[in-house]
């Protein structure tokens, strides 16, 4: 089973990361799915993404969880019963989660692409990328942002809430392994530390509630 990479973060937090090879019927062995997630598989058309649904079901046992210890919230944010927190993340061939014990988290890997040149506008502001090298190093660059803040959103599952307009990441360069993420939102201030690594022609950025 091609358990990709596994460390522990800041604060306790611990990130798996699973590179999907593995065909549907061999990730589905030893897994036993709720009804209101195997309900949740058997809608998925694409056979990629149910594939990646089963890993990340792996990825919970190497860490002694089983389906039946994840709940969904109305918002759509993943919770595990025993209180620690928890977020997943699914991109074309790799899968991840992070958990931690004590403080809020989100995760988000991403696919590095061309596409993210045409969508950047919509959620952060492109005059902040003027000096950046060249276009593989703005596509790397956006796709980080891209990536915090999506992690950011994952913590604070909250209708509403605008990419472009509540969420800001720090400035960083292309050699650091991290940053900072602040929502702005109704009034209210919240910070992150957020970190990211590349790995395949992938970016992987998890984020840690202060």
């Amino acid at each position: 089973m091609p358990l990709y990479k596994t460390f522990t973060a800041d604060q306790n937090a611990k990130v798996l990361i699973w590179k999907v090879q593995e065909t549907e019927s061999q990730l589905a062995e030893g897994i036993v799915l709720t009804p209101h997630c195997h309900n949740r598989m058997t809608k998925m058309k694409s056979e990629l993404h149910r594939r990646g649904f089963l890993s990340i079901r792996h990825l919970l046992a190497a860490e002694g969880y089983v389906d039946h210890d994840l709940f969904y919230d109305d918002a759509g944010k993943p919770h595990l019963k025993d209180g620690k927190f928890i977020s997943i993340t699914h991109s074309h061939e790799f899968t991840g989660i992070i958990i931690c014990d004590s403080k809020e988290v989100g995760i988000d890997i991403e696919m590095q692409r061309d596409k993210i040149l045409s969508i950047a506008n919509k959620y952060t502001p492109l005059e902040e990328y003027k000096t950046v090298a060249n276009s593989d190093a703005l596509i790397r660059k956006l796709t980080i942002v891209w990536g915090a803040k999506e992690s950011l959103y994952k913590i604070y599952a909250q209708h509403g809430l605008s990419f472009l307009h509540h969420i800001n990441i720090t400035d960083f360069s292309l050699s650091d392994s991290g940053t900072k993420g602040t929502i702005l939102h109704k009034g209210k201030t919240s910070h992150y530390d957020v970190h990211f690594l590349e790995f395949e022609g992938y970016t992987c950025v998890y984020a840690i509630k202060n």
